[in-house]
């Protein structure tokens, strides 16, 4: 009888939970970083899912996030894994490309700035 040590690489693909990677969170980490600057948001939360991970956004610490970056890795060969959702639910955005799925946030930055 082969009695080995479970490996922590042992667990398949679809047991693992799903994570943004490096290069995500530093897109994601960007506007998120603006908009606080701006005094737009407050706080964030991650969520590691079995099928999808999570990047909640806060305008206040203890309310419903205001917007959620998901990522679903089994819909990268349909309509993209990256969403914006909306507080209500809705999907405001949806892509193959992170970054061109985050724009529909930055453009909440752009505002008309009254003359003096």
């Amino acid at each position: 009888m082969n009695m080995q040590p479970p490996s922590r690489f042992s667990a398949s693909a679809a047991q693992m939970p799903v994570a943004f990677d490096r290069h995500e969170m530093s897109q994601i980490l960007s506007v998120y970083g603006r908009m606080v600057a701006a005094g737009e948001w407050r706080d964030y939360g991650i969520s590691n899912l079995r099928d999808m991970a999570v990047f909640s956004i806060f305008r206040h610490t203890a309310e419903h996030p205001i917007y959620r970056v998901e990522k679903h890795p089994r819909l990268r060969f349909r309509q993209g894994m990256y969403s914006v959702v909306g507080m209500d639910g809705r999907i405001l955005k949806r892509g193959h490309d992170l970054r061109a799925v985050l724009r529909v946030l930055e453009r909440k930055l752009i505002r008309a700035v009254k003359p003096d």
